[in-house]
């Protein structure tokens, strides 16, 4: 059983054998069901945060597709050709013994840094970067415009890019400004984009979240005037809509509390009415001599002031009462002291701090329902009693016939007894168990009944708090 409120969802039915086939739209909502948070406020993020990522992976893989890749071809094609223009001028004219004209003319001309070894050799190969869009491109123009042997480097060194060609019997090395050969201005691209993203999303959260805590207020005011606690701090604010649903709420709720004060007054006065006459009756009966049908009398109207205040109890449930901190072992035993005149002994095991926020009077009229309908069955019952973070749990078990489990719902309707488990001669209305399942509801728990170890009826009271 669910111990809060915002955690009650509609469980969908399950698939019958000849219901019509799900749509594929049918089927996409029920996925989305599954798979998205429960909550409005990651809902709404995921719409914004959605649409934002795709359209920046959209400009990101056209902006590489487009731009990055296609500069990238253009400077390495540029440095490609610069190479291959030195590499024709080696081969063509005659050089200085040093090379130093042709190195002087790289340097001032090409912005190259250029060396050249005579009899030299590559390096060895090493592993290429798997993801370096440079290294690839670079490749590829050397290998289409100048097809010799070659070896570079392009992660190395930070700045630079270090290209060596085998040109017959010497080894021409190349050293050039990364930013020569590479659209280097893409990362502040991609810092920008995810920067001013990230600015979007703080802004929108910020707003997302102003707006969903006043329907989160809404929907907390709403449990707790459910489960009979006040709220008067709560008052109508945020966007339009979700003021005007405020607003329906806190007049509905006015209207609601008229009303309950209203049948709790007459019925006060309807009440006092019908103990005054049945006082009367008493009183008339004590004057007659004492006889059989004088006690038969008596009996009938005792048993008349039972139902009336039976009657009464379940027409009035809480009564209006509010929330207040209780001590749940002194009630418990003050439960226990009640039953001190019934047959049936009754055991306590309360453990730890169980002090919780409930309706006192309407808490101790429940449990004390439970106990007497176990000590009418049963000649043990066991009281336990124990709270965590979010729940106060009674149970109550007791050694009788016990209630088959096909009946445990129908006990809990007003004025029904089952003849087989629990017949007629132990008395009563059939109003106990409604009242006490009444009264744990308007706390917002409930009442589950279930075969005990004891071997008879274990009824589970779980109140959250």
């Amino acid at each position: 059983m669910p111990t809060d409120a915002f955690d009650d969802i509609t469980i969908p039915r399950p698939r019958r054998k000849g219901d019509p086939p799900l749509t594929l739209y049918k089927r996409f909502s029920r996925l989305l069901e599954r798979t998205l948070p429960r909550g409005l406020f990651p809902r709404s993020l995921i719409i914004i945060i959605t649409p934002m990522v795709v359209l920046q992976s959209i400009v990101a893989y056209v902006f590489m597709e487009r731009h990055w890749e296609k500069v990238t071809k253009r400077l390495s094609t540029a440095v490609t050709q610069d190479i291959a223009m030195l590499i024709d001028v080696y081969k063509t004219y005659p050089q200085e013994p040093d090379f130093g004209e042709l190195i002087r003319m790289a340097r001032h001309r090409l912005n190259l840094s250029l060396s050249i070894t005579p009899g030299g050799k590559l390096p060895d190969v090493e592993s290429r970067p798997f993801f370096s869009l440079l290294d690839r491109t670079l490749r590829e123009r050397i290998r289409r415009a100048i097809d010799r042997p070659f070896w570079i480097d392009t992660v190395g060194q930070t700045n630079y890019v270090d290209i060596r060609i085998k040109v017959d019997d010497a080894v021409f090395r190349i050293i050039t400004r990364r930013k020569n050969t590479y659209a280097s201005n893409s990362f502040i691209f991609i810092l920008w984009m995810v920067a001013s993203s990230l600015v979007l999303l703080s802004v929108a959260v910020v707003f997302l979240r102003n707006q969903i805590r006043p329907i989160e207020e809404l929907a907390r005011a709403a449990q707790n005037f459910g489960t009979g606690r006040d709220d008067p701090d709560f008052h109508p604010r945020g966007a339009l809509e979700v003021q005007r649903a405020a607003t329906a709420f806190i007049h509905m709720r006015d209207r609601i509390k008229r009303h309950v004060d209203q049948r709790t007054t007459m019925l006060a006065g309807v009440s006092h009415d019908l103990r005054t006459m049945l006082t009367r009756f008493k009183l008339q009966l004590a004057m007659l001599e004492d006889s059989a049908a004088a006690r038969e009398l008596e009996a009938d109207v005792d048993e008349m002031q039972h139902m009336v205040e039976d009657y009464m109890a379940f027409v009035r449930g809480d009564g209006g009462e509010t929330s207040a901190v209780t001590d749940i072992k002194r009630m418990l035993k003050e439960v226990r002291d009640d039953t001190r005149h019934s047959p049936s002994t009754v055991r306590i095991h309360a453990n730890g701090d169980l002090e919780a926020a409930v309706k006192p009077r309407a808490t101790k009229r429940c449990i004390a329902n439970l106990v007497a309908n176990a000590c009418q069955h049963g000649s043990n019952v066991r009281v336990t009693a124990e709270r965590t973070d979010s729940a106060l749990r009674v149970v109550v078990e007791d050694n009788g016939p016990g209630i088959a489990e096909e009946n445990h719902e129908d006990v809990f309707r007003p004025f029904v007894r089952l003849d087989n488990a629990r017949g007629r001669e132990t008395g009563g209305t059939g109003l106990g168990l409604s009242i006490a399942r009444d009264i744990a509801r308007g706390h917002g728990g409930d009442i589950t009944l279930a075969k005990s170890p004891m071997g008879g009826l274990q009824a589970t009271l779980q109140i959250p708090v």
